[in-house]
């Protein structure tokens, strides 16, 4: 069984047809949210294709969420896929994380950073 799906519904922030959101336990910034299928899939590439429309929503969703009590100026949405990606649950979850200014010295080259180096260019 897959640790997101121990989640209490009292503990979601919202929920669409096949998904649900949490606030992140180790938020990267202020308002992190995880978009969780309530189905086990492994990660993107396992959703069909009304889970991949519904999680276009549900993205939506998320960013509403952020705003209604946050004010970032932007954000980094992220799926890993992969151990060699740096999936550690094996259970998919796409991360909305929210962007504030000055919250990194220099943000150009975003998710580039995942691999040391590559974010400048």
């Amino acid at each position: 069984m897959s640790v997101f799906q121990q989640i209490e519904p009292k503990h979601y922030v919202f929920e669409t047809n096949y998904f649900f959101a949490i606030y992140d336990r180790f938020p990267v910034s202020l308002g992190h949210l995880l978009i969780i299928s309530k189905d086990l899939k492994k990660d993107y590439f396992s959703l069909d294709e009304k889970e991949k429309n519904d999680l276009n929503t549900a993205i939506e969703s998320g960013k509403g969420e952020i705003e209604k009590q946050f004010s970032p100026s932007g954000y980094n949405i992220g799926m890993n896929c992969g151990e060699d990606a740096g999936q550690t649950v094996m259970h998919f979850h796409c991360h909305i994380i929210p962007r504030y200014k000055g919250d990194t010295k220099n943000p150009r080259g975003g998710i580039r950073h995942c691999i040391q180096g590559k974010g400048y260019y």
